[in-house]
């Protein structure tokens, strides 16, 4: 049997912190002149008892009691109002007696508020249970084990019983063989029954320490689900203040920091932004305070998914990736041999596509070329047209493809997409987004050459706006090439920022010019001092702040910088997931990375997805047109 250790996040992680120098008869008498005469220093309520601990707070009602004869709580409740002094008077009670009236609350009346309920029991621990079970009986004299009895009924009853026993196993020291035991016998339960067993979830979820039941993923992050459920309390039309309420005073002092790193991470935005977005006065002020800092603040704060978007981008600076392909030159080329071993299966009735398809996905570029030009001298035909007249659908189009050059290959793909119903932006914006500036020339040159007319042109009249200016941006090849320049890096990084202060479309040519033309390296350092400044990607940044084809191109650039193979990666995995398969996208990228970065592309793939890109592509496709994709592939990881 084997032991696994808790894995905690060390030190306080609460937003409000005991003050220092702490006098609570000073406090007290701070308080009373507040509420004294016309009117109340609401300014002085809540900085007072914002920057206390509660037990802090518990020795201000004390010495004003004594002070003053009068219970502080019955002061606060005359002199505010509404869900201000909802909080404020939250903050005063003890935990314990908070979490005893907001349950009261949930069980009384016209219904029961159930998620309040499981909020409360189910993040609890032993002792906090045990505390709130007694200040139940003392504040309303009745027994909360009762109440709950009395007011719901079957398995969920059942849950909420034991989870009010507070008898949860607390050791950080997890059995795995009762792990594994109790994952056989919830699936047993579960699973495998017509009818679900649900004693048996109630005794294990009820029982079982919260270490034990993350290894059985039976217990969700705790951060994770406050973060969601004040997501969900500001989330539309109207706040549900009591939820926002409760969560922000009973985690002000446990968590809250994680949850507003869940918060930041889970929906891209501040917990301290949407909370200022969504309430107003006093109440948002007081708020604000409990929250503790604003995540999207730049200096002061740097949150762990600022961090994280930090270090990925200082990997991917550093880092020299050797890129690799799957197709290499054959050895002991003989153009003449191949040209007749092609031309024999292609004769007579009958096709051997196995024979063209070993010798096609077996040979690089530039020998298929040799190949093509030994064709037409020693055999006076057109090798393109003969294929062409021999195989059909999906395999003729990467069977041609692969005969080209890239540059051929790419002009006709870009062709493609602009020509017929609708433009096809996404293959327009993955083509002109991942090239080098000598292959985005080659591409133009190769474009007026097959159809006698001007990339840009043609994208001119088929395209609008900021996109159009973009993809024109990006055709003229003319991308910075050199290293990073650091003063230059901040102050590119700054014109970012101070951007989204402007209108929408000064916004946008800034992005593009930036964005489009300077050098990869230099990019790098740019998105790194861009977190330094803001606290967020500047991915991020474009899905907040940009739209449309516009937003879809400018984050394939950023993606293309950080890490292009898993780029492409991602390309292909939605080109064959879900019902029916993208194969113009699927064959597009498996030509034109077949020599350049496949093998890196099936590397990220199988980090991404768990699953093999040979696999995926072998359960996609089918027939000689698989063979020639699982060729390209080069292999199962």
């Amino acid at each position: 049997m084997s032991a696994v250790g808790k894995g905690s996040r060390s030190g306080y992680r609460g937003s409000v912190k005991a003050a220092q120098d702490f006098m609570p008869n000073q406090a007290a008498e701070a308080l009373y002149h507040a509420m004294k005469g016309f009117g109340s220093d609401k300014e002085t309520i809540i900085d007072l008892l914002t920057s206390k601990s509660n037990v802090q707070r518990q020795q201000i009602y004390t010495s004003y009691k004594t002070l003053y004869g009068r219970d502080l709580i019955d002061d606060l409740k005359y002199e505010l109002t509404g869900k201000f002094e909802t909080l404020i008077v939250g903050l005063i009670k003890p935990p314990a007696v908070y979490d005893a009236k907001e349950l009261k609350g949930a069980i009384q009346g016209l219904g029961t508020d159930e998620s309040c309920v499981i909020e409360i029991l189910a993040s609890r621990n032993n002792r906090q249970i045990h505390e709130l079970t007694k200040a139940y009986k003392e504040v309303y004299e009745s027994d909360l084990e009762a109440d709950i009895v009395g007011d719901t009924s079957g398995h969920f009853k059942k849950m909420l019983v034991v989870l009010l026993q507070g008898d949860r196993e607390e050791d950080d020291v997890v059995s795995e063989d009762l792990v594994a035991e109790d994952a056989k016998e919830l699936y047993e339960a579960g699973e495998l029954q017509w009818g679900t067993e649900e004693s048996s979830f109630i005794t294990i979820l009820g029982n079982r320490s919260f270490c034990h039941l993350q290894l059985v993923r039976c217990v969700r992050n705790t951060s994770e689900y406050f973060a969601s459920r004040l997501f969900k309390a500001m989330k539309g039309m109207g706040t549900r203040d009591n939820t926002l309420i409760r969560i922000m005073v009973s985690r002000s002092e446990i968590d809250m920091l994680d949850i507003r790193e869940e918060f930041r991470k889970k929906y891209e935005k501040s917990l301290h932004n949407m909370i200022r977005s969504d309430t107003s006065g006093d109440y948002k002020r007081a708020l604000l305070r409990l929250c503790g800092g604003d995540d999207d603040a730049a200096g002061e704060f740097f949150p762990e998914a600022a961090q994280v978007a930090y270090q990925i981008w200082e990997l991917s600076a550093s880092q020299r990736i050797e890129l690799k392909g799957t197709v290499r030159a054959a050895p002991d080329f003989k153009p003449e041999v191949d040209a007749k071993a092609l031309r024999k299966a292609m004769k007579g009735f009958g096709t051997d596509e196995e024979m063209i398809i070993n010798i096609i996905t077996q040979r690089s570029n530039t020998q298929r070329q040799q190949l093509r030009q030994q064709f037409k001298s020693q055999l006076g035909r057109d090798l393109m047209a003969d294929l062409k007249s021999e195989v059909g659908g999906p395999l003729q189009k990467i069977i041609l493809g692969l005969m080209m050059t890239p540059a051929q290959f790419d002009a006709k793909q870009c062709q493609k997409a602009i020509k017929g119903a609708g433009t096809d932006e996404r293959a327009l914006i993955e083509i002109l987004t991942t090239r080098t500036n000598q292959e985005i020339r080659d591409i133009s040159e190769a474009y007026k050459d097959a159809y006698h007319s001007s990339l840009e042109d043609d994208l001119s009249s088929d395209t609008s706006g900021h996109f159009k200016r973009l993809l024109i941006s990006l055709i003229q090849g003319n991308r910075e090439e050199g290293e990073a320049d650091l003063n230059r890096a901040m102050e590119d990084a700054k014109e970012l920022c101070s951007s989204s202060d402007e209108d929408s479309g000064s916004m946008e040519s800034k992005f593009i010019s930036i964005l489009c033309m300077r050098s990869y390296p230099h990019l790098r350092r740019v998105f790194q001092d861009y977190i330094k400044l803001t606290n967020r990607d500047i991915e991020q940044t474009i899905k907040n702040d940009i739209s449309g084809d516009l937003m879809n191109a400018l984050i394939a650039i950023v993606r293309s910088i950080k890490n292009k193979p898993s780029f492409f990666a991602e390309r292909l995995y939605k080109s064959m997931k879900g019902a029916g398969t993208d194969d113009r996208t699927l064959i597009r990228i498996m030509v034109s990375r077949s020599e350049i970065d496949l093998l890196n592309i099936r590397h990220e793939f199988k980090q991404m997805y768990d699953a093999s890109l040979y696999s995926f592509i072998e359960g996609d496709s089918s027939g000689d047109y698989s063979k020639v994709l699982l060729a390209l592939c080069g292999g199962e990881d």
